[in-house]
């Protein structure tokens, strides 16, 4: 049986990208990485468990024009789990006040979960889940 070790998404703003998860979802962010050589540049980020994210930046990778909470083929969403309802709503309406897009407002789904869906600073869905 496989287990998953980290997930891993290319960024152009490394810094505010390891803030965000590091301020609204207590990540714990490992020492930067930097290849000269390769331009390349990123932090992994541990969650509650084994969860990892590994954050990249890199010279060569092209922009991905998208727009802004479209959905894709590929991978789709994180759902980070903020243990309740009440931590749903609470970070819900604190990144709401700072400004970030809330794209699924707080609500059980058909499949039994209480979430929310925000958009990190490079227009990632996020969902905030409570179990």
């Amino acid at each position: 049986m496989a287990r998953l070790d980290h997930a891993a998404l290319y960024t152009t703003q490394l810094e505010v990208m390891r803030e965000f998860y590091t301020q609204y979802f207590d990540a714990i962010s490992n020492e930067k990485y930097v290849n000269p050589r390769k331009g390349f540049t990123s932090y992994f980020l541990r969650f509650e468990g084994d969860a990892r994210l590994e954050i990249m930046q890199k010279d060569t990778v092209a922009v991905r024009e998208t727009k802004a909470g479209m959905e894709y083929n590929g991978l789709t969403h994180l759902a980070l789990s903020v243990g309740s309802e009440a931590n749903v709503n609470r970070l819900t309406e604190r990144l709401r006040s700072s400004g970030y897009a809330i794209v699924g407002e707080p609500r059980w789904t058909g499949d039994g979960y209480y979430e929310s869906v925000i958009l990190d600073p490079d227009g990632n869905r996020v969902e905030i889940v409570s179990g």
